[in-house]
């Protein structure tokens, strides 16, 4: 599996640095049936959780803070990353998972992340 992820020639430093990381994660990560990819996907002011069969190329599950339920929330970003994670943690019971691998996608393990992966293993989910 080829990775197309490169730091372009004027990519600010902070998002080839996360590029390389993303890259240097990749290598060892892979989602199969049996343990899919939960992958987290990061803006400014949104969170898109996917978990995706690598092998055979579908997304599982999908939960994001561009719902129509979400978006009209009045709640902080980490707040929002925490229902997040409760929700992706529900839809993958739904459709039989209960474990996946964790892919930050080069982001830190913090804040947002931090909250959306600990609010996805209290729903049931193991990483």
């Amino acid at each position: 599996m080829a990775i197309g992820l490169r730091p372009h020639k004027h990519s600010a430093k902070k998002t080839a640095s996360r590029l390389r990381r993303q890259i240097r994660v990749r290598k060892k990560i892979n989602g199969t049936a049996d343990r899919p990819r939960l992958v987290v996907t990061k803006s400014s002011k949104h969170l898109f959780v996917q978990v995706i069969d690598d092998v055979a190329g579908k997304t599982l599950a999908s939960a994001s803070t561009m719902e129509a339920d979400l978006r009209g929330a009045e709640a902080n970003k980490t707040d929002k990353a925490k229902t997040v994670g409760g929700l992706i943690a529900d839809r993958a019971k739904a459709a039989g998972i209960d474990s996946v691998v964790f892919d930050r996608a080069g982001n830190k393990y913090h804040g947002r992340i931090a909250a959306l992966a600990d609010a996805a293993r209290e729903g049931g989910l193991g990483f």
